[in-house]
């Protein structure tokens, strides 16, 4: 029985995999779309059977959703998640990244405080089958207590990297990072879609003491997959060395757990199995939603308060380079500080 209706704004490729996990979610179903593309609306109409709009607003108030998704740029987050919580929107899945900057992050750090909309944003690999096993292990204390953490990932930091922090941050219990020492090099990838240093690197300490690397872009250690190993987007992992084991987790490529009493492992064995995985992930999130729109104690692990305490280290980590030294966390940035370091990067080149 469907008992909750979405809708999406933007048809672009990866929303996509947004609609494709309904075909996985028993009590939901996606029934309009937005896009102010006529093409790539009309084959979201014709291909999931959707109603299409050509203006959001227009599509929230006749579709009345109890879920949103919002995959559009990082530049539109503040507008549109604004619009959503004043129309009343139940629930809202947004994209990663949540923010490009700082003005937009205290924005939303303000929204947050007082909208009644249940935000969540889209780190769905969170929830893939692999990743939450690996976590399981760590919880279960056979491990013993995580010493150090490695979060790394190919592409650059507004896009792999809010990925690959909240998988560590998952694995630690949700503990926040409350130091970071860092340096960035690049300045070309600011006038992309995901505005960012073209590599960063940053030593790390979380709540409770343990300690982590996050290294993001060309120089972060590479991924064998088997299948993708010329593009970069596959080069995404993380691993966490624990007192009597490990655990190691590869988007596209292999999982392991190592501990007291032996090891498992496992491998994505191509494109038609990540995709498989990553259905499910997106269906687990959007499943996620719908339980926080019932019970409000439960809210999804990538909620909006989460991932704007990950973007804080981020920006820590952009402070950090620009004034060379540690910086601690969560901590209040000067509006101008992407500005700041874009000048610091141009001026190295």
């Amino acid at each position: 029985m469907v008992n909750y209706r979405a809708a999406i704004l933007g048809c672009g490729g990866r929303s996509h995999f947004h609609v494709r996990a309904y075909d996985l979610v028993g009590n939901a179903e996606m029934v309009a779309c937005c896009d102010r593309h006529d093409d790539r609306r009309g084959e979201f109409v014709e291909k999931y059977g959707l109603r299409g709009y050509a203006d959001f607003a227009e599509m929230i108030e006749a579709e009345k959703p109890d879920i949103v998704h919002l995959v559009t740029r990082p530049s539109t987050r503040v507008a549109q998640l604004s619009m959503v919580s004043d129309l009343g929107v139940p629930a809202c899945i947004v994209e990663k990244p949540i923010a490009i900057g700082v003005r937009d992050w205290r924005a939303l750090r303000d929204l947050a405080a007082t909208t009644k909309t249940k935000i969540g944003v889209g780190a769905q690999f969170r929830y893939h089958d692999d990743l939450r096993r690996c976590r399981e292990a760590i919880a279960s204390g056979d491990l013993g207590w995580p010493l150090f953490v490695e979060a790394t990932a190919g592409l650059n930091i507004a896009d792999q990297g809010v990925h690959v922090l909240d998988w560590a941050m998952s694995m630690l219990k949700e503990a926040p990072v409350t130091h970071v020492f860092g340096s960035a090099s690049g300045a070309a990838q600011f006038g992309t879609t995901h505005p960012s240093p073209e590599n960063t690197t940053a030593t790390l300490e979380f709540e409770g003491g343990v300690h982590g690397l996050w290294t993001l872009g060309t120089e972060a250690p590479r991924v064998v997959s088997g299948y993708a190993d010329d593009q970069v987007f596959t080069h995404c992992r993380v691993a966490v060395y624990c007192e009597r084991g490990r655990i190691l987790f590869e988007e596209f490529g292999k999982w392991e757990i190592v501990g007291p009493t032996g090891s498992q492992s496992g491998r994505v064995n191509g494109w038609d199995e990540w995709t498989a995985g990553n259905d499910r992930a997106q269906a687990n999130l959007t499943e996620g939603m719908i339980e926080w729109i019932e019970d409000d104690g439960k809210p999804v692990g990538t909620n909006l308060h989460r991932a704007l305490e990950q973007w804080n280290a981020i920006l820590g980590l952009y402070a950090s380079a620009v004034w060379r030294r540690p910086v601690e966390a969560p901590f209040d940035p000067p509006d101008d500080l992407v500005e700041q370091l874009v000048a610091c990067l141009k001026a190295a080149q």
